[in-house]
């Protein structure tokens, strides 16, 4: 009995993945204030900027909850999931940054209309795993683990709507973008953006589950 009261327990893990998808939604709101002031290069800066800074304040909570894993014996979750939700979460953002410097790096001219629409619907996929995220310490409560389902549910949605608009996205590309530097630009950015979803569907089928298993 004494041997399991000095074992470090829990930790505070709960709180470290709320701070990391408040970055998200940080960092996706940033993203997509640049996409809609994209001609303004003073604020495409400072947005960028401001994706660049959610993106290494998120680093350094993944690193925190990573660490706290090598200190911890006895966990709220199971090891590998706590270790598969940071890290899958981390990737939301890292795939934001590229976005961002891809966007940059290969000078794209001006945004459509169609990363406009994957931009507003990665965000809104960010901002439901936020909010799944937030219900993790409440799951062993039968309203929050409903909640939680169905917000993963509404990701998966979201995600199946990204699917279409990249695939008509990329027809219309093909079909009407005459310039092919502008082509392959265009079509870069609007895998990255699809992949921004894919990866918060990852997070949504991680925490549900989290969920079927603890609740």
């Amino acid at each position: 009995m004494l041997f399991g009261k000095l074992l470090p327990r829990e930790g505070n893990f709960f709180d470290l993945f709320n701070q990391h998808g408040g970055f998200i939604v940080e960092g996706a709101r940033a993203f997509i204030l640049l996409i809609q002031n994209y001609g303004d290069l003073t604020l495409r800066e400072k947005y960028a900027s401001e994706v660049d800074r959610a993106e290494k304040q998120a680093d350094r909570v993944t690193a925190e909850v990573n660490r706290l894993l090598h200190k911890t014996f006895i966990t709220p979750i199971d090891r590998e999931q706590i270790h598969g939700l940071i890290n899958a979460m981390d990737d939301i953002l890292d795939l934001l940054q590229d976005a961002t410097e891809t966007m940059s790096l290969y000078d794209v001219r001006a945004m459509t209309e169609d990363v406009l629409r994957l931009g507003d619907l990665s965000a809104k996929c960010c901002e439901r795993v936020q909010h799944a995220v937030s219900l993790l310490p409440r799951i062993s409560q039968a309203e929050a683990a409903e909640a939680a389902i169905k917000t993963c549910e509404e990701i998966d949605k979201l995600e199946s709507d990204a699917d279409r608009v990249m695939r008509s996205a990329m027809s219309k590309l093909f079909r009407e973008e005459m310039d092919v530097r502008e082509l392959i630009k265009l079509k870069a950015i609007y895998e990255l953006l699809e992949s921004i979803s894919d990866r918060c569907e990852d997070v949504a089928n991680l925490i549900e589950g989290v969920v079927l298993e603890n609740s």
